[in-house]
């Protein structure tokens, strides 16, 4: 598992970086205005959501179990999207 950090980094970093740029470029209500443009777009939107939600129950499971609060998780999930599962397994662990 020590390869999986490093992945993560190197999928994270450019990620947020093209998410900051859009979201200068265009502002939080343009992005979801253009998620919601058209049919094929509603359909990525509507699958990003789908893959968030369940994402956001393994981790409210996992910090449960680890007697951690998960509902920051949550938030950043439904604010940033994917930025909220990407910041959570990159998250030092003890």
């Amino acid at each position: 598992m020590t390869w999986l950090k490093p992945v993560l980094w190197l999928i994270a970093l450019p990620f947020c970086g093209f998410s900051l740029w859009v979201l200068m470029r265009m502002g939080y209500l343009g992005i979801w205005q253009g998620g919601l443009a058209n049919l094929g777009s509603m359909q990525i939107t509507l699958d990003l959501v789908v893959a968030c939600t369940l994402l956001m129950g393994f981790i409210a499971r996992d910090c449960r179990a680890q007697g951690k609060a998960w509902w920051p998780w949550a938030l950043l999930t439904l604010v940033a999207g994917s930025v909220g599962p990407l910041a959570y397994l990159l998250w030092p662990r003890r």
